[in-house]
């Protein structure tokens, strides 16, 4: 991400202007000083400038990057970011906190705000005002004695109390709760609580749902200074129309032309198959993977190049053994020759990377559903054919595989077509079946078909012997220990398998020999 304008003066500024960090142990002071005098004083000028040295130091100016051009473009969520406006309008109080899952786009609402701020399309209020985004990191680093980190914060304040036009931005602000502390100190909450309730500066803040209910819903005086709102995971219609705004810097960056079918296979099989992460966040990962899938395969140097390189790799060390045999005349002539096929190895490389920039690499639904199923582990083949091809097919590909349980083939192909087509519960699992019947009738053959068919293989399998769990305390080795008790964190036998390979078909067999508390 490009810098801010005044970071790079101020990384070479000396420490004790500003007093944030003590001076090196073991440094001679004298000599530091003499050979750094003149450095001091040209830093000093260029600091003399910039009216906010501290908060050019520890934070990151969006509405300079959003002039720049260097902010991604911010699709939809029209309604949130009028929220925030409306907030920030405010007299007191005038902080929201955006809380969503992972990927929502909580920081683009943020980003977007910038780019009205840039382009003058905000309300008077806002007009000329700045955001700025807090990098908690960069402001802890360093502070390893008593009141350090009490210092930067307070002057960091001072700062923005001065200048009124200052918005400041914390992604992930759970994390300022017991920032910085010690024994007898403030964390960063507490030193903004103030400030914040008095309207002296103005924080926009960012962070999940549990982060929110974890750290920050506790704190009622900390969570009374910020307005809520929730953010919602963009729907597949939003999610295409990001991908299409975000189409020509991806084609820039990777070199490559996606199709409209690309990008809708993005939106819908990250959608079907990538589970634990919400759109458009997946989405975007799947288009961007794509790009670099495509431009890795296609882009593959000529073996032309590495001929060249080799021999130049072959004289040099040549060259090397005519110098330590006093050979200079040998040693010469050879470095001739690497200089000369140097050249004519830049120049083919500039030449062909030329040619490239020509022909860009196109992107279509296969390469999408090749990276997906790399992604979620689920095969190609699954990925690539449709529902329509697979569901009509179901029925009779189990059939002929399972000769005499037509009624149980039926059934199970009945409850699969209700998933598919949205009739079952998103959050269920795909079908849920007792087989009974004696041994040897086919109950493990027609899950390990049924395994194959969905998912294409029978490693999706996951089988569990229920014989080793006739014991009432059995239970937490199949699904985990219950919080407090040893082995919580570990996860259990079932959980964890299910977890690693979430694309699969869970065996429980001869579960009547389980203990009755494993069925609860």
């Amino acid at each position: 991400m490009t810098q801010p304008k005044h970071h790079s003066f101020l990384s070479s500024t000396p420490l004790g202007n500003f007093d944030f960090d003590e001076e090196e142990p073991g440094a001679p002071r004298g000599e530091n000083a003499q050979s750094s005098s003149s450095a001091e004083k040209t830093t000093t000028r260029i600091a003399e400038k910039s009216q906010t040295p501290i908060i050019d130091k520890f934070c990151t100016d969006l509405t300079s990057l959003a002039e720049q051009g260097a902010l991604d473009p911010v699709v939809g969520r029209q309604t949130e970011m009028l929220r925030v406006m409306q907030i920030l309008c405010r007299r007191k109080k005038n902080n929201p906190v955006l809380i969503g899952d992972p990927g929502v786009g909580k920081t683009a609402v943020v980003e977007g705000i910038a780019q009205l701020i840039a382009t003058k399309n905000v309300p008077v209020p806002l007009e000329n005002k700045r955001i700025v985004t807090l990098n908690m990191a960069t402001l802890v680093a360093g502070t390893q004695f008593r009141g350090q980190f009490e210092e930067r914060v307070r002057k960091l304040m001072e700062e923005v109390k001065k200048h009124k036009e200052i918005i400041v931005f914390i992604d992930e602000i759970h994390t300022i709760i017991g920032a910085g502390s010690a024994p007898g100190s403030l964390d960063a909450a507490n030193m903004l609580k103030p400030a914040l309730a008095r309207g002296e500066m103005q924080c926009i803040g960012a962070t999940s749902t549990a982060e929110y209910k974890k750290s920050i819903e506790k704190d009622a005086a900390l969570e009374r200074r910020f307005q809520k709102i929730l953010l919602s995971p963009a729907s597949q219609e939003e999610t295409l129309a990001i991908l299409k705004q975000l189409r020509s810097r991806y084609e820039q960056h990777h070199n490559t032309t996606y199709t409209d079918e690309a990008l809708q296979a993005c939106v819908s099989l990250t959608a079907r198959y990538i589970n634990g992460r919400v759109l458009p966040d997946k989405a975007i990962d799947a288009m961007d993977e794509a790009g670099a899938r495509a431009r890795i395969r296609f882009r593959e140097m000529p073996s032309e190049f590495t001929d060249i390189q080799n021999e130049i790799s072959k004289l040099t060390e040549e060259k090397l053994q005519a110098a330590k045999s006093q050979d200079y005349e040998r040693a010469a002539q050879l470095r001739d020759v690497i200089q000369q096929r140097s050249a004519q190895l830049q120049e083919m490389r500039m030449q062909w990377e030329e040619q490239q920039k020509k022909s860009p690499v196109r992107v279509d639904e296969n390469d999408v559903a090749e990276t997906v199923s790399m992604m979620s582990g689920v095969p190609v083949t699954k990925v690539r054919e449709s529902d329509t091809e697979r569901l009509k097919n179901m029925g009779a590909v189990l059939r002929e595989r399972i000769v005499g349980q037509d009624d149980a083939v039926e059934q199970v192909s009945r409850a699969l077509v209700r998933n598919r087509l949205g009739l079952s519960g998103g959050d269920r699992p795909i079908g849920t079946f007792l087989f009974v019947g004696p041994t040897g009738v086919g109950k493990t053959y027609l899950v390990k078909c049924l395994a194959e068919q969905l998912f294409g293989s029978k490693d999706a399998l996951i089988r569990v012997d229920m014989s080793e769990y006739g014991e009432k305390f059995s239970v937490s080795r199949l699904v985990g220990a219950p919080p407090g008790y040893v082995g919580y964190e570990e996860g259990g036998q079932l959980t964890d398998r299910v977890r690693r390979k979430p694309y699969s078909v869970v065996l429980l067999d001869e579960i009547e020999k389980a203990h009755p508390d494993v069925f609860n």
